[in-house]
């Protein structure tokens, strides 16, 4: 049973502030419309004025540190209460944690010194993983602690990042960028095995498919490397195009053995596989690509790294926050509103920014305009029709 307190204490609680989800996702879903449509102006037009960092790790950041961490926080701090049946993050302390994600968004575009940012953005990743932490501590659900590791090196990348701005480190912003691509990849695929499969046996009454630890070790493994390598460029180089092919070839066989065909019928089922098949495709062609089996390589290689940003990492986070808010807000999950345009809208944009951008460059700025209309497309209709239900108390009265 949940350590919840009693519903007169709770009622008095905004209901944005509830639980983590709440905040974050309202929040984080509205921020990347806003950050897509300024990426798009700036990359026609050039640096903003009022923006005090490079516009591209501007735009590379906030997609990773801004809009992802964002979800990321949210779905976390909403899950943790779920694994330890200890009360969740609310109130107040929720609203100085998402006041802490908050204020870089704003800081960039002043003149504060970057070290000031940097830190109150470190401190708003180490307080998201003290409130993880502490719940599973308490209840000795060891295995959740798994997340710690992965929130200390979100922060030590998170400096490394500012860091690149003034040449300090002896590796560029991009390495940073790859890192974090591989973080939110294995974080996705540890939490995509679990998720997945039960989500989908569940919805169409099929025996879940056992889970292997030694294919999820050797699915998971290479994708902890290649966050390692991508602090190392000319070892990158060369180990990495193997590594990805392998990821891919075992990463293709998990998705598989959940039965993506069996989907077709509920959009909130078959979005969760079709952008989770992004990551063996873009996997496989950026290790072809490094083979030098795809010609044009490293412009290839830059542009596919769309197919796994945006189609697994922004298609999965919509479809992950389509369904936790329903089931979160007391809704019956699967009766919730059609979402099914954005999703197809979410998965097209990564097909134009990654294939189009790579063979028709002489297009590049039609094709980004279309990637980021379809983005702004997608996000919009979660904001329009999943933001009242953020800001509204639980459709069955219950806390949270």
């Amino acid at each position: 049973m949940l350590n919840i307190t009693d519903k007169s204490v709770e009622e008095r609680i905004t209901p944005i502030l509830r639980l983590g989800f709440r905040p974050f996702f309202l929040f984080g879903g509205f921020y990347s419309i806003i950050a897509i449509g300024i990426w798009v102006y700036a990359f026609q037009y050039g640096q903003p004025s009022q923006l005090k960092v490079p516009a591209l790790w501007w735009h590379v950041h906030e997609m990773f540190f801004g809009f992802a961490m964002a979800i990321v926080a949210g779905f976390l701090l909403t899950a943790v209460q779920n694994w330890t049946g200890v009360n969740g993050t609310k109130d107040k302390w929720l609203a100085v944690i998402v006041t802490l994600w908050t204020l870089p968004r704003v800081l960039f575009w002043t003149d504060t010194p970057l070290w000031i940012t940097s830190s109150v953005e470190s401190l708003f990743l180490a307080l998201v993983a003290y409130e993880i932490s502490f719940r599973v501590m308490k209840t000795k659900g060891y295995r959740n602690l798994i997340f710690l590791p992965f929130f200390v090196l979100a922060i030590v990348a998170n400096f490394a990042s500012y860091a690149t701005i003034k040449g300090m480190p002896p590796f560029p912003s991009n390495a940073v960028w790859q890192a974090m691509l591989w973080w939110f990849v294995l974080l996705i695929s540890i939490m995509g095995g679990r998720v997945i499969p039960f989500f989908t046996a569940r919805r169409f009454n099929f025996e879940k498919p056992t889970p292997l630890l030694w294919l999820d070790t050797i699915a998971n493994v290479p994708l902890a490397l290649l966050f390692v390598l991508s602090f190392f460029p000319l070892t990158n180089l060369q180990m990495s195009p193997v590594i990805m092919l392998f990821a891919a070839v075992t990463q293709m066989v998990r998705w598989l053995r959940w039965q993506p065909w069996k989907t077709v019928k509920e959009p909130l089922v078959w979005s969760l596989h079709l952008t989770y098949v992004c990551i063996p495709v873009g996997l496989s062609i950026k290790g072809l690509v490094g083979l030098n089996l795809i010609s044009n390589g490293l412009y290839v290689s830059h542009n596919m790294l769309h197919i796994i940003a945006i189609g697994t990492i922004g298609g999965l986070i919509l479809s992950m926050i389509s369904r936790v808010t329903m089931g979160h807000t007391g809704r019956m999950i699967y009766q919730g509103p059609s979402m099914w345009l954005a999703f197809i809208a979410i998965v097209f944009a990564a097909i134009v920014r990654g294939f189009g951008v790579s063979f028709w460059p002489q297009h590049i700025m039609m094709m980004v305009n279309i990637a980021g209309g379809l983005w702004v497309l997608a996000f919009s209709l979660f904001v329009l029709k999943f933001g009242t239900m953020l800001l509204k108390p639980r459709a069955d009265g219950h806390p949270g």
